[in-house]
């Protein structure tokens, strides 16, 4: 060799460092990371070689090679690699699912950071709290720890949340519903798949799917759903039952898959007070389009008919003087203590229109009718009339009470309140009682 060759390796060696760095693309780093990984992680391993991606060729570097100059890249056994495998990752071969996750709500979740949900976490619990339990769900802003082995603080992963906000700028962890590293299609249109999130007091779409006809003839008829076919359209490759993918994601005969969870849904039920969607009449026609596979028209627009006047009623009877209410408490400057949530009233306020007043709607959307009255409506009555409005009394406001007092002696949804119960039959008897909420029902 000569020393001129010499000097030149040399050379390049102080350039890129003593040891070798492999690029994703060279052939052997792949088959390195596997035999590494099916001694050392066997059940990983094992996952990803059962999996739709083991069966491709798309191995580990496919996913987790890094370039030089990302903000997550570090030297791994040689190989530039990057922990967090991000939607734009995944968008090199899934781009149409990318997009369409990228436009949807699903992706602004880790905007919850800023809520009071994490207002909430961080002051009533702490950080610990806020980062397991909220920014597991939601997403958390994953930071750069340069001391960290992986690059990643460790305060920020592991997470998996469906809003993650990641260091390349995208938003979003398909991981969140397609599990790793096996990336089950049977998996993720399961309902259990959406449980991790989509339950407790404030969001119980898994309990309240579980409670609904829905979810009865899904679980006792499980093994007929033919989770595991390519196509996966209802009313041609499964008949039985819908499942949570079913109305929000996947195709129907008219209707290709649509990572974009909002696409179908035509109210927000999350809000105090429920307002219709931007373009709510296009995506209410999308769902309708799912419900019609199985229900004749008369039952859909019925069910529809039913589940609208619940969130009227809830609106205009609960949701909207609830929200004045608390807000001319605000504004009279009668609460004791600065701090948001120091206050009893704002606890009960809260869970009224959070809690409660979610699962009521919620539970009308999903055909849930425990849901809907007992864990519902009921629980909106009791707290509004026997802790809301006498906490607010407390304040001995003019104006509050004022208000109070023409809610319940001239507002014919709460005049019950000065009634005796004979009376109050009998107009139940007559039809008076129903009277009171015709305007709640609206053709659409």
């Amino acid at each position: 060799m000569s020393k001129s060759f010499t000097f030149f390796i040399l050379f390049l060696f102080i350039i890129v460092g003593f040891s070798p760095v492999f690029s994703a693309e060279e052939p052997d780093v792949a088959g390195k990371c596997m035999t590494c990984h099916k001694e050392k992680t066997h059940g990983l391993y094992k996952q990803w070689f059962e999996s739709a991606h083991g069966e491709h060729n798309v191995t580990c570097i496919s996913c987790h090679g890094a370039k030089k100059g990302d903000p997550d890249a570090f030297i791994h056994e040689e190989a530039l690699i990057a922990t967090l495998v991000t939607p734009k990752d995944c968008g090199k071969c899934h781009e149409k699912e990318a997009e369409e996750v990228a436009n949807s709500y699903h992706a602004t979740a880790g905007e919850i950071l800023e809520s009071q949900d994490a207002y909430l976490a961080q002051v009533i619990g702490g950080h610990p709290v806020a980062i397991t339990g909220c920014e597991s769900c939601h997403g958390a802003k994953i930071e750069i720890d340069e001391d960290s082995p992986n690059k990643l603080a460790k305060e920020d992963w592991p997470n998996s949340g469906i809003g993650r906000i990641n260091p390349d700028g995208s938003k979003g962890s398909c991981n969140a519903c397609h599990m790793r590293h096996s990336f089950s299609k049977a998996q993720a249109r399961q309902p259990e798949a959406c449980s991790k999130c989509h339950l407790g007091p404030d969001h119980p779409q898994k309990e309240i799917y579980e409670a609904s006809k829905h979810g009865n003839t899904y679980y006792t008829n499980i093994d007929k759903m033919n989770l595991d076919s390519d196509r996966w359209v209802v009313g041609e490759d499964y008949n039985i039952a819908p499942t949570c993918a079913t109305c929000h994601i996947s195709a129907t005969k008219s209707m290709g898959v649509n990572h974009d969870v909002g696409q179908r849904i035509s109210w927000t039920l999350r809000p105090e007070v429920s307002k219709h969607k931007d373009n709510w009449q296009a995506k209410r026609e999308n769902m309708q389009k799912v419900c019609s596979t199985c229900h004749e028209d008369q039952f859909v627009s019925g069910h529809y008919y039913q589940y609208d006047a619940v969130v009227n009623l809830y609106n205009e009877k609960f949701g909207k003087p609830a929200r004045k209410l608390m807000n001319l408490v605000r504004e009279r400057d009668l609460l004791e203590n600065e701090a948001s949530f120091s206050n009893e009233i704002e606890w009960i306020y809260w869970e009224i229109w959070h809690h409660e007043g979610r699962r009521a709607r919620m539970g009308a959307s999903m055909m849930a009718p425990d849901y809907t009255w007992w864990h519902g409506i009921y629980e909106v009555g009791k707290h509004f009339y026997f802790d809301f409005l006498p906490l607010a009394r407390e304040y001995d406001d003019p104006e509050v009470d004022a208000y109070i007092d023409s809610l319940l002696e001239e507002n014919p949804m709460h005049t019950w309140m000065n009634q005796s119960t004979e009376s109050l039959k009998k107009k139940i008897k007559r039809g008076e009682q129903q009277e009171i909420y015709e305007d709640m029902f609206q053709s659409e």
